[in-house]
């Protein structure tokens, strides 16, 4: 495991998605207010770009953009169908300015 720096916190407004790729993981980092989520971008049904969906900060879930499944920002979880498959997600921690998560 390593931890690698993402961005600046200033670099997402709250509300914000953003897909960084870093040794071979496709990440979507998400902010909702001080709080920062990372897990895969890709949508476990059809391989979608979650970072590109709506994201619902009230209920901490983004959804994928093609076919409206909402995944929890905490576990991953499909919250709705189509998708039935988690996908991963990351550890996240601000060190000072810098957006650090865990890779496996």
């Amino acid at each position: 495991m390593k931890t690698v720096r993402l961005c600046s916190t200033g670099d997402l407004k709250s509300g914000d998605a953003r897909r960084f790729d870093v040794d071979g993981h496709r990440i979507a980092l998400v902010r909702i207010e001080d709080d920062f989520y990372a897990l895969g971008d890709r949508c476990s049904h059809a391989n979608y770009s979650l970072s590109e969906g709506e994201v619902y900060a009230d209920d901490r879930e983004i959804e994928c953009w093609k076919h409206g499944s909402t995944f929890s920002l905490a576990t991953g979880e499909p919250q709705s169908l189509p998708a039935t498959k988690p996908v991963p997600t990351y550890q996240v921690s601000v060190e000072g300015d810098d957006v650090m998560v865990v890779l496996p």
